[in-house]
């Protein structure tokens, strides 16, 4: 049976936080899949700050999908915990999804394209996704399916914090010329305002007063 969670989903998240999050959705689809297709067929007229990237990416190429397949997954799945009243079996497998994408995480970590700068930020944020997660399950566990569920967000929140790097870092691209920052300076800085915005916006929506009563 389905544990039934009563209230109005599409009422209790603003327009804002749903808009951020579709927009997220369809980035991270769009750059694994770009990386997937890069990986299988890699291109051979990209600009070359592009390939080098790929290339770096080419170099562990296994640990790279163990990583963004499971991620892929994960990111399919999370809007039926989103935009469902009940928690479902599709729900259910964010919790092994997210548990291979934070061990892939760690081990991707060691090839940070933008060095220490880039693996702290990961470090931190996927400790942080990771430790939300288990809480998450901790409270379904217990039956208590409302911190669950304020947990989950919270994960799925920083997991996405991936997707809003990608616009920050084409700023950096595009604005290389005049900074002459190179992909292994600016990534780095990139994650940290990336996953920081996603971070930062979930948890003081979560935490505003008109959000208690149904969280």
């Amino acid at each position: 049976m389905h544990d039934v969670i009563r209230h109005p989903y599409q009422q209790a998240f603003p327009r804002w936080l749903r808009v951020g999050f579709w927009i997220c959705i369809v980035i991270a689809i769009a750059v694994v899949l770009r990386r997937v297709f890069a990986l299988a067929y890699p291109p051979h007229s990209a600009p070359a700050q592009l390939a080098a990237l790929d290339a770096a990416f080419a170099s562990h190429a296994i640990l790279t999908l163990a990583h963004i397949l499971p991620a892929l997954a994960f990111v399919v799945i999370s809007p039926f915990f989103f935009f469902r009243n009940s928690t479902s079996w599709p729900e259910r497998l964010l919790f092994p999804l997210g548990a291979v994408v934070g061990l892939t995480a760690y081990a991707m970590s060691f090839y940070s394209v933008g060095g220490w700068i880039e693996r702290s930020a990961v470090l931190f944020f996927n400790s942080l996704f990771l430790f939300s997660l288990f809480r998450s399950y901790w409270h379904m566990r217990h039956g208590e399916l409302l911190l669950k569920r304020r947990w989950m967000i919270r994960a799925i929140a920083i997991l996405l914090g991936i997707a809003t790097t990608r616009p920050v870092m084409g700023v950096f691209f595009a604005t290389s010329h005049l900074t002459h920052l190179a992909p292994n300076q600016f990534f780095g800085i990139a994650f940290w305002i990336g996953f920081s915005i996603n971070t930062l916006a979930i948890e003081l929506w979560l935490r505003s007063r008109d959000r208690q009563v149904w969280l």
